[in-house]
């Protein structure tokens, strides 16, 4: 990384910090007044927004979203692909208002993790896989009923470019039994804000919204199917914008989610 990017580098962070604290700081005065949906526009779309558009101005990350009309009119289970903090940001402010599976410990940072905490996020205790799963099944319902998306990362956490991690089946039980569909998303912004390092690669990330996928029938069976069926069209999304090989095998994860 040259002087001139290590520098743009240093500073979006440093911005992206001091955003960060400002805004969080402002929205525990603010937002606890707030309704739920206006309170979530007003701490994750507004700053989320700031936090792509400052990607784009600092870095040269910019992206391109292809599949926009298969984004069903009521919210569903968000099954994302994961690779860097970027995408994150993204779909906080695509998806509104939206619940996402995150760990517990983000919750404990001051000011952010205070505001995180008014989103009503399903913050699990990865020590606990049982528990963590109940505790996505009931809060995760909850979220769908009161009309939220809920986002889930089924690799479990970041997965560097090239690779794709095993599914867990936590998010298609929730459709199942929510009697909804998931929504599969694939891209490649790992190949531009990578999992490890500082370096950032200026580009356009490609987003990849799939078709609603639905359940055929109910049950263990009915949720594996859909589990695999959802994993089988990431990776050949995945295949299809270059961000994994044709001959890539899923890795291990030790992450519920």
């Amino acid at each position: 990384m040259s002087i001139v990017q290590a520098g743009k580098t240093f500073l979006f962070y440093l911005l992206l910090a001091l955003s960060a604290l400002l805004w969080c700081t402002l929205s525990m005065f603010i937002a606890p007044f707030l309704p739920f949906r206006r309170r979530y526009r007003f701490i994750n779309v507004n700053w989320c927004r700031f936090a792509v558009w400052l990607t784009r101005l600092m870095l040269g990350i910019n992206y391109q979203v292809i599949g926009a009309e298969n984004v069903p009119s009521q919210p569903c289970v968000i099954l994302a692909k994961h690779q860097s903090t970027w995408e994150t940001f993204f779909l906080s402010c695509y998806f509104e208002p939206l619940s996402q599976v995150l760990k517990r410990e983000l919750l404990y940072i001051p000011f952010f993790g205070w505001a995180m905490a008014m989103l009503k996020p399903i913050a699990i205790d990865r020590s606990n896989p049982k528990a963590a799963l109940k505790q996505l099944a009931k809060q995760g319902q909850e979220c769908l009923e009161q009309g939220a998306w809920v986002l889930i990362f089924p690799e479990g956490t970041r997965i560097p470019m090239g690779q794709i991690g095993k599914f867990t089946r936590g998010g298609a039980a929730l459709a199942v039994n929510a009697n909804l569909p998931v929504l599969p998303i694939a891209h490649n912004a790992g190949a531009f804000w990578p999992k490890h390092g500082w370096a950032k690669r200026a580009g356009t990330i490609t987003v990849v919204i799939g078709a609603p996928m639905y359940a055929e029938g109910t049950g263990p069976r009915a949720i594996a199917e859909l589990n695999d069926r959802a994993f089988d069209w990431v990776k050949q999304a995945q295949i299809e914008i270059g961000a994994l090989p044709a001959e890539a095998t899923p890795s291990e994860t030790a992450v519920v989610a």
